[in-house]
């Protein structure tokens, strides 16, 4: 009986020590794959790219940079909050502050309340459009989210100056709507952009979330 008591623990402890391992290697995987160069699902003419669109690009950073990334992004997508909020952050520190890069944010709203945050930042005035991108994003469960976006969004808009009219100009702007909406037709149609985030870095395209270790594996390499 002892000698049958003992096998069960040598084989519940293997199975433990089994479960571990296999635990730790999918730990290593997953750590390797975070800090791993991504590949990229396509190439686009960096010319074609940077054709002027419908609206002027919004860019953070030195024209003779030797690295161009552009985002598409929504203002209602989680994982871009997430990019903007702690990988944005440090490739400024690092890298666009520095002159290696250059950063290109385009709007792709793909739901009337992304539309509504795209256009007040457009609306507001141009040395405030990245100030408030990154309020809409820090403050996004607070409007995105919620039955009614109106009144958290004009709250948002006053700390960038708007009046109550301003506000509602903006919103009633149609031009500038369609400006927007062009913009994410152009994306769809001419760079096959189907989900946000998507990075173009010097016309290699990525699609969705990239941590910080991947996007400097993926700069490094070309500076």
């Amino acid at each position: 009986m002892q000698g049958i008591i003992n096998i069960k623990k040598f084989f519940i402890f293997s199975l433990i020590f089994v479960l571990v391992r296999v635990l730790l290697e999918i730990s290593i995987a997953l750590a390797a794959d975070v800090s791993a160069k991504p590949a990229a699902t396509a190439t686009i003419d960096i010319a074609k790219l940077m054709r002027p669109g419908y609206l002027k690009d919004m860019v953070d950073g030195n024209d003779d940079a030797p690295v161009t990334i552009i985002e598409y992004a929504s203002i209602t997508c989680s994982h871009c909050a997430d990019f903007y909020q702690h990988v944005l952050s440090e490739i400024r520190e690092k890298y666009i502050r520095s002159g290696k890069v250059r950063f290109i944010f385009r709007e792709f709203a793909y739901d009337p309340r992304a539309t509504a945050g795209f256009m007040l930042s457009r609306c507001a005035p141009e040395n405030r459009y990245f100030p408030l991108i990154q309020v809409l994003f820090e403050k996004q469960a607070e409007w995105a989210f919620v039955p009614d976006a109106r009144l958290p969004l004009s709250r948002l808009a006053r700390l960038a100056g708007f009046t109550d009219q301003a506000f509602d100009a903006c919103l009633k702007d149609q031009t500038l709507l369609d400006n927007l909406n062009s913009v994410v037709q152009r994306g769809r149609d001419e760079f096959g952009i189907t989900s946000t985030p998507t990075f173009f870095i010097n016309g290699k395209k990525y699609e969705g979330m990239l941590s910080i270790e991947q996007m400097s594996s993926i700069i490094e390499h070309l500076l």
